[in-house]
């Protein structure tokens, strides 16, 4: 199958199909931006990819510069270091290219670099995004390189917070991007571990925002759409690294899972988050691990939900069909059964708990958790008893 190129509104300008970064100095000229600061990743910098991208904004007489100073789980120090950069080259927006760590940091650039506020103050919670002066943000081009986050169509970014290791969810929108392009032919060079990762994340995002408690029937159903394309397509993506289908059909599902988690995220999110900032581990990765505990956890309240996606997906046996599927991918794609198999340990169940318990995506979950419940499934998580 032939990828189509499609040009899309919602949430945001979605330029779709192979070759289209080859049109991002046009994107650039069109919303302003004549100095961009490319922010991308260390391991991201060092591929052929990012040199040709820089070559072809100069070559359209755009003044680039790439900074790559990017943890995969960013921090603080990421971010100013970004804004020092930006301000150092007088640059009048951010080309945002990666994963969730490089769009994440990028977009941060461009909404902290001329504020007089710490990033932190700018969480997500109330109308704390409202501190900000937004008219010194600048405009951000999302270029993902993996299908997972999803973060080319969002209005926040994720930071670790450098002393309570807690990951944060900043917030403000205005740092929606002016364009996100999904060039599938962007994605062909990652490894399959970290397809199997990203792609789970991307499933996470669809399965929590259908689930979510909220009444929002278009992320719903964005959210069912999006776990199919999953299905279909993340086993290819993984096997069969340069089926451009297969890969385009991942960004559009990880996309779609950003789009629907404006309904809410849940409890696999909600301890994904602290393991991530406590033991630096991949955040895909613990999405992906920690999935079917959380779905289990779950089933008094979303079974009947779930047993209408698994008719959609065309899953027998209901929640119990869909469980199995869950599993089941996880093993075909390479992903652990248990934490305890990536390095994680029970030592820190009290910190996860704690975290979790007060990250904003629990209040997603279909139900309301305690710290000890939170404790008691962290530890499920760890050990594998499924």
């Amino acid at each position: 199958m032939a990828i189509p190129n499609r040009n899309i509104n919602y949430p945001t300008a979605i330029k779709y199909g192979a070759g289209r970064i080859r049109e991002l100095a046009g994107f650039c000229k069109d919303n302003g931006i004549h100095r961009p600061l490319v922010v991308t990743d260390k391991g991201l910098a060092a591929m052929p990819m990012v040199a040709d991208i820089l070559a072809d904004l100069k070559k359209a007489g755009l003044k680039a510069e790439l900074f790559a100073d990017v943890r995969p789980n960013p921090v603080e120090e990421n971010v100013l270091a970004g804004c020092k950069a930006f301000k150092d080259g007088k640059h009048d927006g951010v080309v945002a290219i990666g994963g969730g760590s490089g769009l994440d940091t990028g977009k941060l650039i461009a909404l902290m670099h001329s504020q007089n506020i710490s990033v932190f103050e700018l969480e997500d919670i109330g109308d704390w995004w409202t501190r900000a002066d937004a008219s010194v943000i600048s405009p951000i081009i999302a270029v993902p390189t993996t299908a997972g986050t999803g973060s080319e169509v969002g209005r926040a970014g994720v930071i670790t917070h450098p002393i309570t290791h807690e990951k944060k969810i900043i917030f403000h929108p205005a740092i929606m991007p002016k364009v996100a392009i999904l060039d599938p032919e962007l994605t062909v060079g990652l490894p399959a571990k970290l397809t199997a990762a990203t792609g789970m994340d991307a499933l996470a995002h669809n399965l929590e925002a259908y689930c979510a408690p909220f009444y929002h029937p278009w992320s719903q159903g964005v959210a069912l759409e999006g776990m199919r394309l999953v299905k279909d397509n993340l086993a290819k993506a993984v096997k069969k690294p340069k089926d451009l289908d297969a890969r385009g059909n991942m960004l559009v599902a990880s996309a779609m899972g950003a789009t629907a988690f404006q309904r809410g995220l849940g409890a696999i999110h909600a301890i994904a988050h602290p393991f991530g900032g406590l033991y630096d581990a991949h955040h895909g990765l613990l999405n992906g691990i920690i999935m079917p505990y959380v779905v289990k956890a779950n089933r008094r309240k979303i079974e009947k939900d779930i047993e209408r996606a698994a008719a959609y997906l065309g899953l027998k046996g209901g929640f119990n069909g869909f469980l199995k599927w869950i599993v089941a991918l996880r093993k075909e794609i390479g992903i652990p059964h248990a934490l305890k198999d990536i390095g994680i340990d029970t030592k820190r169940l009290d910190e996860v708990a704690a975290m979790a318990v007060k990250d904003p995506s629990a209040g997603g979950n279909p139900i309301q958790f305690t710290e000890k419940q939170y404790k008691a499934l962290a530890k499920k998580c760890v050990t594998g008893d499924l």
